[in-house]
């Protein structure tokens, strides 16, 4: 399938587009009063989901909540399936000026955890049936809160491959590639694949994840790359290198095979980015 070529102007000026589509979608549905989150004690931080049985199909209802951080921009798109993982930190425990994250495992995969001003966090994932678990870890490495929850949803399907990434920038939009043994390519802009597959996760407002994920992978090799594509902030997308928090952005893949089964099967790279515009091939493959 022949894929339309952007310009970086041209992507920019598509993706501020639809950054104002979602704050004015955002405006239509305006987030849950303080009190809501007030109330959450500081040793229990996730508001959602909840540890126990879940049953549910589309989760990640967006006039349910319009926290995200750094901004209200969280692109559903063809992803509905997905989960927010929500809640609020402590003042103690947020990700201050100049201070390390904590830290957010979701079933042994670390991510960096960003919160806004106040605490509030927001962050998109597909979990997949059978038993998935959560925890927050603080900067200094104390578990803060762990929940364990058995997804019994039967029509949601199981990943036989899953691939993971995130970063350690806020600011930065990073971007996971695929390309698939049948020559298709699977990114922001061509989400799903034809068969099935695709990504689940594509995290436009934070440090990920982006998640690409088939139920039924084809034998031969899948080609994992990442591009930095340029940064975001409050005036939408730019190419401004001087807005970066860290001279050398640290980017994590993680490869599952056969998730939440016996046969299950996990490795992680760790991968530098060091400007804007770099594409790099992380990891082939052979399914």
């Amino acid at each position: 399938m022949k894929q339309q070529t952007l310009s970086p102007a041209e992507r920019g000026a598509a993706r501020n587009l639809l950054a104002a589509g979602l704050l004015l979608l955002a405006a239509c549905f305006p987030a849950p009063p303080a009190a809501a989150l007030d109330g959450l004690p500081s040793a229990a931080p996730i508001a959602s989901p909840v540890g126990g049985w879940n049953h549910g199909g589309v989760t990640d209802k967006n006039q349910e909540t319009a926290v995200a951080y750094p901004y209200n921009l969280i692109d559903r798109g063809a992803q509905s399936g997905r989960t927010l993982i929500r809640g609020r930190l402590a003042a103690k425990t947020a990700n201050a000026s100049g201070r390390k994250p904590p830290t957010l495992v979701v079933n042994g995969n670390p991510m960096p955890l960003y919160s806004d001003g106040n605490g509030n966090f927001a962050r998109p994932y597909a979990f997949g049936p059978g038993s998935n678990s959560i925890e927050i870890v603080s900067p200094e490495g104390e578990s803060i809160q762990r929940l364990q929850f058995y997804e019994s949803n039967p029509m949601r399907p199981r990943a036989q491959l899953r691939a993971i990434l995130s970063w350690d920038d806020d600011q930065a939009e990073v971007d996971l590639h695929v390309l698939t043994p049948d020559g298709q390519h699977a990114t922001w802009s061509n989400p799903v694949l034809r068969g099935g597959g695709g990504m689940d996760v594509d995290s436009v407002d934070g440090a990920g994840p982006e998640i690409f994920s088939v139920t039924a992978p084809l034998r031969g090799p899948y080609l994992f790359y990442v591009n930095y594509w340029g940064n975001f902030g409050s005036s939408g997308y730019h190419f401004d290198e001087n807005t970066r928090q860290k001279p050398i952005i640290t980017c994590r893949l993680t490869l599952i095979l056969h998730e939440n089964t016996p046969n299950e099967r996990r490795e992680s790279h760790v991968l530098p980015l060091r400007k804007i515009g770099e594409l790099t091939h992380f990891r082939t493959l052979v399914f």
